[in-house]
């Protein structure tokens, strides 16, 4: 007599679950054997139980291998990006070398230039001073100019002020001389003058 089927649920019985557990296990790491004997295939199998053990099956040689064979087949773009950052991260050492050796070349040519280095420097740390020397040179040299631009502005400024001013101020003294020429004169015919016992009269 044939067997029914069973009914996939979990199994409630904690200890029927813990048996059924281990023989189908046993059960899966053997067809996984027979399955990579029969078809010459590379198998790896994880299993983790609900008390938080884990198993595992590797067929042919060990897991580590079998993990990064897989990764390299199906997630090409992940290799990728791993070799991006450690180009990234070669290239920043290199510039942080190539930073360091020239702080350094600065700090011994400013030694050298203040008396402070007794040695000599070579020639390609002199080149590397003299480089840094010109920039250090336009830098300063842009710095005063867009001070003395700066200074030239304000005088113009200045300037306007003043123009302005001067402007008002002969406005000013034109209104004044308008007016005191509108004053009669007191030597004006109209106004006689008579002098009695030096007294002026009217």
């Amino acid at each position: 007599m044939a067997r029914g089927k069973v009914q996939l649920k979990k199994i409630e019985n904690p200890v029927h679950r813990q048996v059924t557990f281990c023989k189908r296990r046993t059960g899966l790491f053997k067809k996984a054997k027979e399955l990579s004997v029969l078809c010459d295939a590379e198998i790896g199998v994880f299993i983790h139980s609900s008390q938080g053990k884990i198993f595992e099956l590797s067929t042919k040689g060990d897991m580590q291998g079998l993990i990064e064979s897989y990764m390299k087949s199906t997630r090409p773009e992940l290799i990728q990006a791993d070799q991006a950052v450690e180009n990234q991260s070669m290239h920043a050492k290199r510039e942080i070398n190539m930073l360091n050796q020239e702080i350094d070349i600065l700090q011994k040519g400013l030694r050298y230039m203040f008396g402070v280095e007794t040695g000599t420097m070579t020639l390609d740390e002199l080149q590397v001073l003299e480089k840094n020397l010109e920039i250090w040179i336009y830098h300063i040299r842009s710095a005063k100019m867009d001070i003395m631009f700066q200074e030239i502005q304000l005088l113009r400024n200045k300037e306007g002020i003043l123009k302005a001013a001067n402007e008002y101020l002969k406005d000013k003294i034109e209104e004044n001389i308008g007016a005191f020429d509108s004053v009669p004169s007191m030597t004006d015919s109209s106004y006689p003058l008579t002098i009695q016992n030096n007294v002026f009269q009217f």
